[in-house]
């Protein structure tokens, strides 16, 4: 297992970088944040990393910290996230907006990492939720309640306080003003 690499940038971009380390050159791939961090070519870093071997290919994944490899591993866990896509979730997240989705349950905000649809961000909140410190079930939003989620939001009511006041609420074709009102009461009645 190489837990890190610690060498000389010799090339750099698009989603890898390579690593001169004692006569080898490490080609890494890495996801956006780290590229960001990277300093100039020539210059020494340290990446922590993965390595995964498939059938036909060893690869190599490279992080900027020992806990962006542990969500890496995590997600990598996760039924239907392979390497590809957990690499695509940190590109596209900072580790604590990711974490902060799937403990709150936001399935919709990892759904805007790119290969992750509405089933895979379900699947990944429902597998990580409990491991990375979150409670409760996950709630799936659509329609007039995602309207009313993202109004309850603007008010200040913490992710929790908005999931207790919409379980249970049933749109029934009303409009979103209507259920706004069940909403505000439901938390008023506590």
């Amino acid at each position: 297992m190489i837990s890190f690499l610690e060498g000389e940038v010799v090339e750099k971009g698009a989603g890898r970088v390579v690593l001169a380390v004692g006569g080898t050159g490490y080609d890494v791939l890495v996801p956006a944040s780290v590229l960001g961090k990277l300093p100039p070519i020539g210059r020494t870093t340290r990446v922590h990393t993965r390595l995964a071997i498939r059938d036909d290919q060893m690869l190599l994944y490279g992080f900027s910290s020992r806990e962006e490899r542990s969500l890496f591993d995590l997600l990598n866990g996760v039924t239907g996230v392979g390497p590809k896509v957990a690499l695509s979730f940190l590109s596209a997240l900072t580790t604590d907006s990711l974490r902060r989705a799937i403990v709150e349950g936001e399935a919709g905000v990892l759904t805007l990492v790119p290969g992750v649809g509405k089933k895979v961000a379900q699947r990944v909140v429902l597998d990580l939720r409990d491991k990375l410190g979150g409670e409760g079930d996950v709630i799936a939003i659509e329609g007039p309640l995602a309207d009313v989620r993202e109004a309850l939001l603007q008010l200040g009511l913490t992710p929790q306080e908005v999931g207790e006041a919409l379980r249970g609420l049933d749109p029934d074709g009303r409009a979103p003003e209507e259920l706004l009102r069940e909403a505000l009461h439901r938390v008023g009645a506590r």
